[in-house]
């Protein structure tokens, strides 16, 4: 059976934004409403008649996901910003929704054509300048570790800290310390850190009890790079505390 195919002209509908489920069910209770509270409240206040309590059970169970209009409106009958209702948001756009900003907001605030900024965020590739990155981690509130997603940038300072927990993580210093703009010991510390943190499992996975294995040793290494990022920020967080 041949799958429909979508009208040259037929607009693509956005990207939801990632749900909190189980925070709309929480929330929810917390009221003392019950779905059927909800279904109404979406449909008399703003609009939605096709929304039914199923449709709010299926949002809190995680089987459906929101649109972003549909979630603005949920936290208006929730009493809640919808960044409440939303997981950790990673692009661009997602932080946007995350507090209530329309694109035009953000636009006129870090000093773009909106036609440009919304071309940013459908790709997901941030281009604004220096002075523009600053208006928009203060108007998004972002911390240092969002700002670096939002601007494209985990690829390569993924990149970069395996390579210096491979490697030697003496040359990674500057090209780390100049990506995330930190204090360049606190960079020194946190990669020596993960430097031995990597070769510490790799050792201990060939040597433990005299049971480790070759593979035991790949795969625990494959796993701390897969996560370099978080282990990196962890730290660093840790570091600034």
């Amino acid at each position: 059976m041949r799958r429909p195919q979508a009208r040259p002209n037929q607009p693509v509908p956005p990207p939801t934004p990632p749900f909190n489920a189980p925070a709309a069910r929480k929330l929810r209770a917390a009221l003392g409403m019950e779905p059927e509270h909800v279904a109404y409240g979406l449909r008399a206040s703003y609009g939605l008649p096709y929304v039914t309590p199923d449709l709010v059970v299926a949002w809190e169970r995680g089987i459906a996901v929101p649109s972003s209009p549909e979630l603005t409106a949920l936290a208006g009958v929730l009493w809640c910003a919808p960044r409440e209702l939303i997981g950790r948001p990673r692009s661009l756009r997602e932080h946007r929704v995350a507090r209530g900003l329309a694109p035009e907001d953000v636009a006129l605030t870090v000093g773009l054509e909106l036609l440009a900024y919304l071309r940013m965020e459908e790709n997901d590739e941030w281009r604004g300048t220096e002075r523009q990155s600053a208006a928009l981690a203060e108007l998004l509130e972002l911390s240092l570790r969002d700002f670096v997603t939002v601007t494209g940038r985990d690829g390569k300072l993924s990149d970069l800290l395996r390579s210096a927990v491979v490697t030697r993580w003496q040359a990674y210093v500057r090209p780390v310390g100049r990506m995330v703009s930190l204090d360049r010991r606190l960079v020194e510390v946190t990669l020596q850190e993960l430097h031995q943190d990597y070769q510490g499992k790799m050792v201990a996975s060939l040597t433990w009890g005299g049971t480790g294995s070759a593979e035991d040793s790949s795969h625990n290494g494959r796993d701390f790079l897969d996560r370099i990022l978080d282990h990196f920020w962890s730290r660093v967080e840790a570091g600034t505390a």
